[in-house]
């Protein structure tokens, strides 16, 4: 008997086709058929207002898998990817300025900088973790979602003193997490369950976050939005490697290039600086428009970046350690020896 075609599985075929299929269909449908997603009731739930149900779930079923006795290594990961992704954005957006001013250079402010480089796709980075990490990549979103919002930009553009630690968004990102560690420990079946239910989850989860964005974003921001949103593409491969030197040798992977995109939500970040620093207003309006672009590109760049991270990575160990490898390299040094 014929098998019958499969979408879901001709997606899982595509490098990071479970994240860029359904994102896709969420920018198109939010470029242009957006009343429809508009129409209320279970609909925009579902498929337009639902991200942070549908994370929150994500992170439920993912602390399910997570071993209380590896917790450690969650945290240090996550520690790691936040300070690679600050670290290199500060010292980049305060390079511009120094060399450049305040209006940047092609165009781009140092404001629409740091917020692009700082702030990492938290929904995004978890749905790469299912498909090339494990439990330990996805349950350091825990301190990685700390870079959500202007925390970080205020603090790197030296207005520290107007903003406040977001603890009650990492308490509520902890929350979920948490329960299904709780949950996944004392029940082994529920760990099981939990495991086959997260494709499922990861597919509907990247619908409304690709909703959040449209199409029309890459004409409002231009050239310069396509050059931020080139360079934020572009730190995927500089994370990757950074990532692997500060990983044990048997914890590496691809992970890294993950944390190579912008958050949708980082397009909130320039009118949130000029709020608290009138003098930013100006460039607020540009800045948001080419975060956005940066948001949107990234978001398809990072998981085909990773997917060629990771298969360079099986490449490599296969390589070190195959079978064929082994007895080739004995096979020379007993000739070596005679």
């Amino acid at each position: 008997m014929k098998e019958k075609k499969s979408f879901f599985k001709l997606m899982q075929r595509i490098p990071g086709g479970l994240i860029i299929v359904p994102m896709l269909v969420g920018v198109l449908a939010n470029t242009f058929i957006p009343d429809v997603l508009e129409i209320g009731g279970f609909t925009t739930g579902m498929f337009k207002s639902g991200t942070a149900c549908l994370l929150g779930m994500f992170l439920l079923l993912n602390g399910a898998s997570i071993d209380v006795k590896k917790i450690g290594m969650p945290l240090y990961k996550g520690f790691v990817l936040t300070l690679m992704k600050f670290i290199f954005g500060v010292a980049f957006g305060l390079l511009v300025t120094k060399l450049c001013g305040v209006a940047g250079f092609a165009g781009i402010t140092p404001m629409a900088i740091i917020a692009a480089l700082t702030n990492s796709a938290g929904g995004l980075y978890l749905g790469l973790a299912q498909q090339y990490g494990d439990e330990t990549d996805a349950g350091a979103i825990s301190i990685l979602s700390l870079n959500d919002g202007p925390f970080f930009t205020m603090i790197a553009m030296g207005t520290a003193g107007m903003a406040s630690i977001p603890i009650y968004a990492f308490i509520a990102t902890l929350i979920p997490l948490i329960i299904g560690i709780i949950w996944g420990n004392l029940d082994d079946t529920f760990r099981k369950v939990a495991a086959d239910a997260m494709p499922i989850i990861t597919f509907f989860m990247m619908i409304p976050i690709g909703a959040g964005m449209s199409l029309m974003s890459l004409v409002q921001g231009g050239m310069a939005g396509l050059i931020l949103a080139m360079i934020s593409a572009l730190t995927a491969f500089l994370f990757y490697f950074v990532y692997q030197l500060l990983l044990p040798k048997n914890k590496r992977n691809a992970m890294g290039a993950a944390i190579g995109t912008t958050a949708a939500n980082a397009t909130s970040v320039p009118a949130s600086v000029a709020e608290v620093d009138p003098t930013w207003e100006p460039y607020a309006g540009t800045a948001t428009a080419q975060v956005a672009v940066a948001a949107i590109v990234t978001a398809f760049t990072a998981p085909i970046i990773t997917s060629m991270c990771d298969k360079r990575m099986r490449k490599k160990k296969l390589g070190i350690y195959s079978e064929e490898a082994i007895a080739e390299r004995e096979t020379m040094a007993q000739t070596q020896a005679q």
